[in-house]
């Protein structure tokens, strides 16, 4: 078996730590729960080993990231939901604006751990934001 250590940045830590723990709650497969929670203990030992989930004021951020992460979850499985059923309009849209939408407030609030922390690698997000109206 092999294992591989990069360097991530902070917030991208804690990321990964609460979409392990949403899987953690909603997964069922035992195989699956069991990699799960491999994964999820080795990131929390290097979480705890660091000091970094000791900050003063990280908190209330990491509630925010698992809160946002949460309604992604959600909402991709809308978005899945409404495609499996052939319904492609406002609902869908609306559905995958929402993702949208919450994926930047995803990348704020990693970009607020990383300055928090400040750790040596900070993720930058590319995207332009655009206000479009769409007309169905």
């Amino acid at each position: 078996m092999v294992d591989i250590l990069a360097p991530i940045s902070v917030g991208e830590l804690f990321d990964k730590i609460s979409i392990l723990e949403i899987k953690l709650k909603r997964l069922v497969d035992p195989e699956k729960l069991a990699h799960v929670q491999h994964e999820l203990s080795l990131l929390l030992g290097i979480a705890s080993q660091s000091g970094v989930a000791d900050t003063e004021g990280i908190a209330p951020l990491l509630a925010t990231l698992k809160g946002v992460n949460t309604a992604i979850w959600e909402g991709e499985n809308q978005v899945r939901d409404l495609e499996h059923r052939g319904v492609f309009g406002k609902a869908f849209l609306d559905a995958t604006l929402a993702v949208h939408r919450l994926n930047d407030e995803r990348a704020a609030t990693k970009r607020a751990i990383n300055i928090l922390t400040s750790s040596s690698i900070v993720e930058e997000k590319s995207h332009a934001r655009v206000r479009s109206k769409v007309v169905l």
